[in-house]
């Protein structure tokens, strides 16, 4: 009996979880902060720390290791990049000068990429460093 059809569902199933995980992280760790810090000589700064940013990709980093080391690239990759980039999207949307769709832009580059190796380190390190079927 053949298992081809039934495969694309849990790919599907991990890229659909996995955007859910990312838009909620993004929110708790980001979308509650939206006020800008003024210093004293004028400049301004966030409306995000660094700690902000750094906790919610370490947060990430446990789904995508799960989804990627169970063979749900496409889930760990697509799916984490697709929750990010829809979060900054309607973060960043009320922006008057249009140049939100410029960090929009970066935020999807950068974490396909990051997930992309993220990913392949994974998969690797839950293969043992063996060739797939091994």
């Amino acid at each position: 009996m053949s298992q081809g059809p039934r495969k694309p569902v849990p790919q599907l199933v991990s890229i659909l979880l996995l955007a859910g995980v990312s838009l909620a992280v993004w929110a708790a760790w980001l979308g509650w902060d939206q006020h800008r810090d003024v210093h004293p000589d004028g400049t301004t700064t966030g409306p995000y720390e660094a700690w902000q940013v750094i906790g919610l990709v370490l947060i990430l980093l446990a789904p995508v290791y799960w989804a990627a080391s169970r063979r749900y690239l496409a889930g760990a990759v697509l799916g984490t990049t697709a929750g990010l980039t829809a979060a900054a999207y309607y973060d960043w949307s009320d922006d008057s000068s249009g140049l939100f769709m410029v960090g929009v832009g970066l935020v999807m580059i950068g974490s396909l990429a990051v997930t992309a190796v993220v990913s392949a380190i994974a998969s690797a390190t839950r293969q043992g460093g063996r060739p797939p079927g091994h």
